[in-house]
């Protein structure tokens, strides 16, 4: 066997290898990326309670939370995961699951403060992911205002340096 007859990007998706992500996909991806979220926000409370218990069993309650704190909590978490993820690893679980990167100018991964200025876009402005099931380049307002580009890629990570997206075509 030869090292082209071994590829990460499975048989079906190679067509759709480092081409603009549709919305379905990256609303499944965005999906599961809030449920990482929540589930780190879960396991935060869960955490503070059970401190809470172990400095005093006898007059235990579990804590209120505010709606101010809940929103800020979540809000900074969120923007930690994604800017963190994006910059990092040019992918966020959701993304990783759904097979999509993140790229900016030239196919070069994003630095970390247009990470964390795409991860405020997104934890902000929402909605802006609509816009890429009008532009005919599949990119949201976030991308378009952000110079960035999700695309299918399915390979574990890039090489360094590596035009994140972009793989040799593979022979048959």
């Amino acid at each position: 066997m030869s090292e082209h007859d071994i590829s990460p990007v499975p048989r079906e998706a190679r067509p759709y290898q480092g081409t603009p992500a549709g919305i379905v996909t990256r609303l499944i991806a965005n999906t599961i990326d809030v449920a990482v979220v929540v589930a780190v926000l879960g396991a935060g409370y869960l955490g503070w309670s059970a401190l809470l218990f172990l400095i005093d069993p006898r007059g235990f309650s579990f804590p209120e939370l505010s709606l101010l704190f809940s929103l800020t909590a979540a809000t900074v978490v969120a923007m930690v995961y994604l800017s963190g993820s994006w910059w990092l690893a040019a992918r966020t679980y959701g993304g990783h699951v759904m097979g999509l990167r993140v790229h900016g100018r030239r196919g070069r991964r994003l630095g970390p403060l247009r990470s964390l200025a795409r991860a405020a876009f997104c934890v902000f402005f929402p909605i802006g992911l609509v816009w890429c099931v009008v532009s005919p380049a599949r990119r949201s307002v976030q991308d378009v205002v952000l110079w960035t580009t999700v695309v299918y890629d399915w390979r574990p990570r890039p090489d360094d340096g590596d035009v994140v997206g972009v793989t040799p075509p593979a022979e048959h």
